[in-house]
């Protein structure tokens, strides 16, 4: 089974006082552990940061000034732009460096004018070769045609002008401006042509030869910041420093830390008051265990699993909502106490998801609202899901949930007296989000803890109560009899589940389905067999007689496991037998052989095992009950009550009901169910005349 780890688990610690001891020392630890590890662990955020909107107004509790940083850096980023950058002079290496390379330039133009080896594109084209300034097409064309003694004027004028240019400081964001007024400065006895050729050249080799001193410039801002004298702020005493709802600034955390109302608190204060809060929580939890099971006798069952379950939500839960605004309004904790109450009982899940909200909201800004949004509509989401027997209702309380959180997020609004249409729109939308989120996430938890545990979820017993299903309608069309028969059980161990507590659906279903090893041989069975042909089998071999009647339960859990019935409803078919005998065959048997010595009685036992739980012992009760009523056909109360507790007297002597959780006072409320039950099907009816068929209509 695959609780069976979680059984032996429950088991001990329902033995071990010690072993109870050990484990809530432990919970409580980890739970610290989870609770203060992301506070020491991450920078813990100041009451009011940069950003932060005040949930409140603050006002200065005294008189007080102070130094403003924040003004006094405005004031002397203001005065840092006011100083220009500070230029070296020109470096007249950088202007000789340039004088040269004209000269080179001009010296190799002039080679190649001469070339005697060379044709006139030949030469253009080596002047348009030079890679250290481009010279274009009709310019190398025009260097080319040009008459010696104009060739000569124009290298003087170019070496001329570039000197002239390279005497001042020129910086980058003057060159371009020195290019365009260069064509001026060439003297007036130079053509257009001759005029475009020398600015071409020596506009080209231009460059920077003032640079930005960085040390300079950096003591002159150094200096102009020096200069600004000190800003002071202050507040009245009474006089609002933030209004709710306003986003803090720079300046106004200024004041809040001036009052102290940014320093970190002591460590030591948080790990105490997480210490008190987690004992008080663990408290709470251990002493509803021990009233559960005072009250009911039994622990809750699959405890470890909701234990590992809950440190899954609330480690999540404290990494991602600490320095969050939006995100713990997402987060889904009701999804924990939707799945603890679908999966075991409603008070377990209102339990679980009040320590779960309390937890989650720790140490935010807003822990007490935000503990009443995770709460409040996870305790009404709850109520309205009890055991999610329709899909529809699992809808209906995700939608519930999100309806209920944003009441509860606009009823704080309204009570700070500032209503941000804009945020709460957003907390509105994520506790819609939130809704739907959670119950998604129950659904899917509901489904896994159902195989981890071996349980039977109220939305897999509900489609297994469909009159369609595959293997009731297969008994229905071999097995009509006992179809019937397992109805009538079921009505009868349903209205007994009520009665005790116990899980009346699971009852039902189990009860359906308990007889299906019958359809692979119907006939065999007496309520199959048609009036007035009935065979007791008594000339068979009654050996052979019990064999085939046993094999029904194993032939019953074959079909379950080929219709992938949940372990719990398996159960119903192998338990409701338990260990008893066929006792029909059985007696026949010591009969023929003359005594019980000649007989084994292990050939008419059923294998069991006996009621492991009072619904599956509610079913052996119904079906003894029902077989023995149906044989005598009682006509008075008394004997009806007479047969249900000599039925039920049978199996508690033979000790079939040791393992089934049922108290003798259960005993007595399953009698009286039967009795009542059995009174309103077997009532005498009303006899009616027969139709005279010669009176005309």
């Amino acid at each position: 089974m695959p609780n069976s780890f979680v059984d032996r688990l429950n088991k001990k610690l329902s033995e071990s006082t010690f072993a109870n001891i050990v484990l809530l020392i432990f919970i409580a630890a980890l739970i610290f552990l989870i609770v203060v590890l992301p506070i020491s662990l991450r920078p813990a955020p100041s009451l009011l940061n940069i950003g932060d909107v005040a949930f409140q107004d603050i006002r200065a509790p005294r008189s007080f000034s102070f130094v403003s940083e924040y003004l006094t850096g405005i004031a002397q980023d203001a005065a840092e732009k006011t100083v220009a950058p500070i230029y070296l002079p020109a470096d007249p290496a950088i202007s000789r460096k340039q004088i040269e390379t004209l000269k080179i330039l001009l010296s190799y133009i002039s080679t190649s004018r001469t070339d005697a080896f060379a044709d006139q594109q030949q030469k253009t084209n080596d002047i348009q070769a030079i890679e250290i300034i481009t010279i274009s097409e009709d310019t190398a064309k025009a260097l080319v045609n040009l008459s010696d003694e104009r060739w000569e004027l124009i290298q003087a004028e170019s070496l001329y002008i570039l000197e002239e240019v390279m005497r001042n400081s020129i910086r980058e964001e003057q060159i371009s401006g020195i290019q365009r007024n260069l064509s001026p400065q060439i003297g007036f006895e130079f053509n257009e042509q001759e005029n475009s050729i020398i600015s071409e050249i020596v506009s080209q080799l231009i460059i920077i030869n003032s640079l930005y001193s960085n040390e300079k410039s950096a003591e002159a801002i150094s200096l102009a910041r020096e200069l600004i004298e000190p800003i002071s702020n202050g507040y009245a005493a009474g006089e609002i420093i933030i209004n709710s709802g306003e986003v803090i600034d720079a300046l106004k955390r200024e004041a809040l830390q001036e009052l102290g109302y940014t320093e970190p608190k002591n460590k030591i204060f948080d790990y105490l008051s997480a210490g008190l809060l987690i004992i008080v929580l663990v408290s709470m939890n251990y002493f509803y265990v021990r009233r559960v099971k005072q009250t009911k006798g039994y622990a809750i069952d699959g405890l470890p699993i909701i234990i590992i379950l809950f440190f899954l939500f609330l480690f999540t839960a404290r990494i991602l909502i600490p320095n969050h605004t939006i995100l713990p309004y997402l987060f889904p904790v009701a999804a924990f106490g939707l799945t603890i109450s679908s999966v075991f009982d409603y008070e377990t899940g209102l339990i679980a998801a009040l320590s779960l909200s309390i937890l989650a909201a720790y140490n935010q800004l807003n822990s007490v609202d935000l503990a009443l949004y995770y709460f409040i509509p996870s305790a009404i989401s709850i109520f309205i899901l009890g055991r999610g027997r329709r899909i529809n209702i699992f809808f209906l309380s995700g939608l519930a949930l999100s309806i209920s959180g944003s009441a509860i997020v606009i009823s704080y609004r309204l009570l700070s007296s500032y209503l941000d249409l804009s945020g709460a729109g957003s907390l509105i939308g994520a506790a819609f989000v939130n809704g739907i989120g959670s119950i998604s996430l129950a659904l899917i938890f509901q489904f896994l803890l159902s195989q981890v545990l071996g349980k039977t979820t109220a939305l897999q017993l509900m489609d297994l109560s469909r009159p369609g299903h595959p293997l009731l309608q297969e008994l229905l069309t071999k097995a009509p009899g006992t179809y019937q028969h397992s109805l009538q059980v079921a009505n009868l161990a349903e209205q007994a589940a009520r009665e005790i507590k116990g899980d009346a659906l699971l009852t039902r279903v189990g009860a359906l389905y308990h007889d299906v090893g019958k359809s692979l041989d119907p006939s065999f069975f007496i309520e199959n067999q048609p009036p007035g042909q009935m065979d007791s089998h008594e000339d068979m071999d009654p050996v052979i007689t019990a064999a085939t009647i046993i094999q029904h339960v194993t032939d019953g859990i074959k079909l379950a496991k080929k219709h992938r019935l949940p372990p719990q409803v398996q159960a119903f078919i192998s338990e409701h037998h338990g260990t008893t005998l066929t006792r029909y065959q059985y007696n026949q048997a010591v009969t023929d052989a003359g005594g019980e010595e000649f007989v084994e009685e292990s050939l008419f036992q059923y294998p069991g095992p006996i009621p492991q739980s009072k619904e599956t012992a509610l079913l052996m009760l119904a079906d003894g009950s029902e077989a023995r009523m149906r044989s005598e056909s009682p006509e008075t109360t008394d004997q009806i009550l007479e047969i249900v507790e000599e039925s039920i007297a049978y199996y508690v002597q033979n000790g079939q009901l040791d393992n089934a959780d049922l108290t003798l006072f259960d005993i007595q409320k399953v009698i009286k169910s039967f009795a009542r039950t059995f009174r309103n099907t077997y009532h005498h009816r009303i006899k009616y005349p027969e139709k005279d068929t010669d009176t005309p209509n």
